[in-house]
């Protein structure tokens, strides 16, 4: 077989120019935002048609690792049932489909069964299938639901009477969010702005009327901003809450009264940032006035312009951040984290008795699972950890007994496999980076496997607050019986411990998340958890932004890398504010147009960065239509890459041609990803 010579992009030139800086950006012509351009589809396919043949010897395994992986996967999979406003309500996956079906059952379970939506058929046509909003009237008679085709998270939204299972005429495009009026005849929606795909507006529908004669009700102007919907635990109140990365303001109106005007609960101050809750006639808020890492007061009045009258529950603490809660009748119920991992704590409203929810995992994730009715004193909760299959239980507040509802199963693969979780080690280990602040990593692997020179894959993520929670991965499972260490780095610029974790990994101290993703794969290998030779990284979309930093700053440590979606051209776009997110997030990078921000991104900027040097073997995945990253960022980071580094190491781009950012939709394709994936790992552990 004649071996297809690697994609050579052409170089055309483009140049740069700001704060008297030139960049040279021969690749620039790759961006097309129609995603039409000939020359520009002819370059992708190029690269996918050289990734399935450098891959084509791997074929074998990465069918296998497939089969591996959907055979794990329960063949019928149905929720815990829950009862909400008469009718007892199951989703669930039938043998062989990719999609959810929603039914539900009026009265009793035993009653005739009821299906509104079954998202197979919906799907039946499309590439990709994504439903996005599902919300019933207050009667139940009525449902609001979006649907996704394009993978550019647009979604379409459409009204179905439940009583006789038509949809009616009113169709919306490019919406978000859409809440119910207490009516059940009007409906608040968030509308999309065409180019930037902000959810920037809210309008006012009542059902059967013309769609161009809908009113607006809010329009955000500062594109700094997100804007979306909900409705109180009360039911009394509908909320426009409009966020940017560190301010917040909330919009109430009367459910009651949806012809009515939304009034600020309290005005935007920077970096207030706030949400609202409304139960037993006073408002719930979730506040950092008066501490960073968040505390919960109430307040009985409609507007306020300061804190000051607020009555406070839960004081703001240094060691443990305030992330959720639940509203019930008699108890409340706090979502917390403290070192790094996640707790949840119980209060009784009367009496303030206070117990914490014990676990024995060293690395976990809990979280409340859904509780519709405020009247129970039976809280169903979600636990899963690296070990555990996700779990659903439901704790009696009052006795403190505790129910297992259900546990997912893992099925036997093809060659006989059986998962028990006792073949497999979790553990939690503090690694002190150069700058001598300790940073949390979760491991897990297969006991009979381990042996202190073991391939080790590293994740992590870093970026915007988000929490990288452990949770139990059936797929996963093919690398550690595969021998491979798995771990994920709790790095700055998560949330793990705090707000203060946040802040000291983003903006002019974003450094330190590549520092420590460096110093934790090192310490790793030092500590045995892996073999200096093989070592590997992954990570995807802000995750991939870190992929590029490290391999650019430390490319003899690495393997082999996987970066999927990766947000890797970091100034062209924060300076382009007509891509989607891109205003939304100069308080996560800072805005270059500011000078001193602008040379801190460039300096570690991925795309820029690349230098003449030798780099790890690396696959780069993407989506032609994804609204996150687009795709013309790791297409240009790879034709660069490929034009000056100093190596024959593989240097693969995957461009899905159908989907966008969460790659493919459905239960089962996207393990054609994963599967692509680990083959290429594994074979680099060889």
């Amino acid at each position: 077989m004649t071996t297809m010579p690697a994609p050579i992009a052409k170089k055309k030139n483009h140049t740069h120019e700001i704060h008297h800086h030139q960049r040279s950006d021969d690749y620039f012509w790759l961006r097309d935002d129609n995603r039409e351009n000939p020359e520009v589809l002819e370059y992708l396919d190029q690269e996918n048609n050289y990734t399935e043949q450098q891959l084509q010897p791997l074929q074998a395994l990465q069918t296998s690792l497939y089969e591996e992986m959907v055979a794990r996967q329960e063949p019928e999979l149905e929720s815990v049932p829950y009862f909400k406003k008469g009718f007892w309500y199951v989703s669930r996956y039938d043998e062989g489909k990719d999609y959810t079906v929603y039914c539900r059952y009026e009265g009793t379970m035993d009653a005739p069964e009821q299906i509104f939506l079954d998202c197979n058929q919906r799907a039946e046509g499309h590439e990709f299938y994504q439903l996005g909003d599902l919300s019933l009237s207050p009667n139940s008679m009525l449902m609001a639901y979006s649907e996704d085709t394009v993978s550019r998270r647009q979604y379409t939204l459409r009204i179905k009477d439940l009583q006789n299972g038509d949809d009616l005429n009113d169709v919306i495009e490019d919406i978000s969010d859409v809440v119910w009026a207490n009516d059940n005849k009007t409906i608040f929606y968030v509308k999309k702005h065409p180019e930037t795909l902000l959810p920037y507006r809210v309008y006012r529908h009542i059902l059967g009327d013309d769609i161009n004669n809908d009113q607006l009700i809010y329009e955000e102007f500062d594109d700094t901003f997100y804007v979306n919907l909900y409705k109180t635990r009360s039911e009394q109140y509908l909320v426009i809450c409009i966020d940017s990365t560190q301010t917040s303001e909330c919009l109430i109106l009367d459910a009651n009264n949806p012809e009515g005007d939304f009034v600020s609960f309290m005005p935007r101050q920077r970096d207030h940032e706030y949400s609202i809750d409304h139960f037993q006639d006073k408002f719930y808020i979730r506040s950092n006035h008066s501490g960073k890492n968040f505390a919960l007061q109430t307040s009985t009045q409609l507007t306020q312009t300061d804190c000051s009258a607020w009555k406070t529950l839960i004081e703001a603490r240094e060691d443990t951040l305030l992330e959720g809660y639940e509203l019930l009748n008699e108890w409340l119920i706090v979502e917390e984290r403290h070192a790094g991992l996640p707790q949840l704590r119980q209060i009784n409203h009367l009496t303030g008795e206070s117990t914490i929810l014990a676990f024995n995992d060293p690395v976990y994730t809990v979280f409340s699972h859904y509780n519709p009715d405020p009247a129970t004193t039976k809280f169903r909760y979600q636990y899963t950890s690296f070990t555990t299959p996700s779990t659903i239980y439901e704790l009696d507040l009052n006795s403190g007994e505790t129910t297992l509802l259900k546990q997912s199963q893992v099925m036997e693969t093809p060659e006989g496999a059986v998962f028990t979780s006792d073949q497999y080690q979790s553990e939690r280990v503090w690694v002190t980076a150069r700058d001598g602040i300790k940073v949390p990593v979760s491991l897990v692997y297969h006991k009979s496997h381990f042996n202190h020179n073991n391939p080790l894959l590293v994740y992590a993520y870093g970026s915007y607050g988000y929490s990288m929670d452990i949770g139990f991965s059936s797929a996963n499972l093919s690398l550690l019986d595969r021998g491979f260490v798995y771990a994920v780095a709790h790095i700055r610029g998560g949330e793990e411990l705090g707000r203060e974790w946040y802040e000291t990994g983003k903006l002019l101290k974003k450094q330190n998340t590549f520092n420590d993703f460096v110093d934790v794969s090192k310490s790793l290998v030092e500590q045995g958890y892996g073999d200096k030779e093989r070592l590997f990284a992954m990570g995807g979309s802000a995750g991939g932004l870190l992929m590029g930093a490290i391999i650019n700053q430390a490319p003899e440590l690495y393997k082999g890398i996987v970066a999927a979606v990766p947000f890797v051209d970091v100034v062209s776009t924060m300076l382009d504010e007509s891509i989607p997110l891109t205003t939304g997030e100069y308080d996560e990078w800072g805005n270059p147009n500011d000078e001193t921000y602008y040379h801190y991104m460039l300096s570690y900027s991925p795309y820029d960065q690349v230098t003449k040097q030798d780099y790890p073997s690396m696959l780069v995945t993407t989506g032609l239509h994804d609204s996150q990253v687009q795709y013309w960022e790791p297409a240009k980071w790879v034709a660069k890459l490929r034009d000056v580094k100093s190596d024959d190491n593989q240097l693969l781009l995957y461009t899905d041609m159908e989907a966008g950012h969460g790659g493919k939709s459905g239960r089962f394709k996207h393990f054609e990803d994963t599967a692509r994936e680990f083959a290429f790992l594994i074979n680099l552990a060889k």
